[in-house]
């Protein structure tokens, strides 16, 4: 009865193309405009690591002004630490992998000279980074701890740089010319860039990945510059590098993997323990406010889907209720205009189920060919939001086979509601009168 149902569906809509088609083109501007913010705050909410988002912590030490939280809204603490802080919690060691990182830049100068030098993003980190992160490698791997420890000049590239110098071949062992020293290529990675890229949401959730990394603790010997957002509670004690080093000044993020319930409790309380021993020393005046975020926990704290963005995102389903309203016009008219096949249908037999079956299903086939046009609209309109920003959205403007089927689906279920009113008028359709006025 369905495949029935079905041609006598398509039987009606060729018959009054005019109304079929702008039923059709209501709900897929609905849709079209929906699904394409749906999806973008889709993708910006997405879980950038499931594998192990709940494993993964983000560590906040309030180190701030006695005076005023670094948040006076909600009195979050810092969401950065100081470079003290990301030295003396990397050394104690206390998590099954922890990393400590900024961000930072300097000029790469190739060896072919047929290359001009330029200027490239440096990730400084340490080397569980590459394990916490599951960053996928082309060639080598990352370092190892004690390369921390040393400060051994060894580097991480990104297959786009990889290619860039070396022209996609093995460079493992090759030498890189970064910010006037030389390092030597230890890993490639292959194309990796999560989104968002939760690991530095503070410089950037939807930035590219940086295009080199090399060990965190380098900064220091080579003196390398601040590239991520800084903030100071008061100005550093004395003048120079060191001294700005030593302030109280944050710029470094930490990360650490916490397997179990137990470790996580462990760790807060090794947190708690050395904010007492720097309290002991002079330091954090603020009550102790320390806290350990997962990643979809971070995520939600630093708000990295925009207001604006919600804000858009329900102003279309509004739309989309707009466009079903006009639907709903439609579908009355049309089948109030059958209203004497109608009663022909019932005077021969046809229950108020099967009338109500077949224009149900002829409902929920104009919505699947709006639907369809709508993921159309949707691409089209993805497109257009990459064009009008650019590179910064290039990451979030694909439609994934997930947003293509809930795009289908909201469809027809939208269509199948603003089809329930028509239907019923159109099943109270008197047989006698119908067939009497004939």
């Amino acid at each position: 009865m369905f495949s029935y149902y079905l041609k006598l569906a398509a039987k009606s809509i060729k018959k009054n193309p005019l109304l079929s088609t702008l039923m059709v083109l209501a709900i897929a501007l609905g849709i079209g405009a929906s699904m394409t913010t749906v999806t973008v705050n889709y993708l910006m909410s997405a879980n950038p690591i499931p594998e192990k988002s709940e494993q993964l912590f983000y560590v906040q030490v309030d180190s701030w002004d006695p005076h005023n939280a670094f948040n006076d809204s909600n009195g979050e603490p810092p969401n950065q630490i100081t470079w003290t802080e990301a030295n003396n919690l990397f050394n104690a060691q206390q998590a099954s992998k922890q990393v400590v990182m900024a961000k930072s830049g300097g000029i790469i100068v190739p060896e072919n000279q047929d290359i001009n030098p330029f200027e490239a993003v440096i990730r400084l980190t340490t080397g569980d980074f590459f394990a916490m992160f599951n960053t996928p490698f082309l060639f080598g791997s990352g370092w190892q701890l004690a390369s921390d420890q040393q400060r051994a000049q060894v580097i991480v590239l990104t297959k786009r740089i990889n290619d860039k110098l070396f022209g996609g071949e093995n460079s493992i062992g090759r030498t890189v010319l970064l910010a006037g020293q030389n390092y030597k290529v230890v890993g490639v990675l292959d194309a990796w860039q999560p989104m968002p890229k939760f690991y530095d949401v503070n410089n950037g959730a939807f930035d590219e990945s940086e295009e080199v990394f090399i060990p965190f603790f380098l900064k220091e010997t080579y003196e390398l510059p601040n590239w991520g957002n800084t903030n100071c509670w008061k100005s550093p004690e004395g003048e120079g590098f060191k001294a700005f080093l030593q302030s109280e000044c944050i710029n470094y993020q930490m990360w650490v993997q916490l397997n179990s319930e137990q470790e996580q409790s462990d760790y807060l309380a090794f947190l708690n323990n050395y904010v007492s021993e720097q309290k002991a020393l002079g330091r954090f005046p603020r009550p102790m406010n320390n806290q350990l975020l997962d990643v979809m926990g971070w995520m939600a704290n630093q708000e990295v889907v925009e207001d604006d963005a919600k804000m858009m995102m329900w102003m279309s389903f509004m739309f989309l209720v707009v466009c079903l309203l006009n639907t709903i016009g439609l579908l009355l008219a049309k089948f109030m205009g059958k209203s004497s096949e109608i009663g022909l249908r019932r005077a021969i037999g046809a229950s108020k189920r099967d009338i109500f079956i077949q224009h149900i299903i002829e409902s929920a086939t104009i919505g699947l060919l709006g639907g369809l046009l709508g993921l159309g609209l949707a691409l089209f309109g993805l497109v257009g939001i990459e064009t009008l920003y650019g590179d910064f959205v290039s990451n979030l403007v694909s439609l994934d086979w997930v947003m293509a089927l809930t795009g289908i689906v909201i469809a027809i279920v939208a269509s199948i509601l603003a089809g329930l009113y028509p239907t019923w008028r159109a099943c109270n359709v008197a047989p006698a009168t119908q067939l009497s006025s004939q």
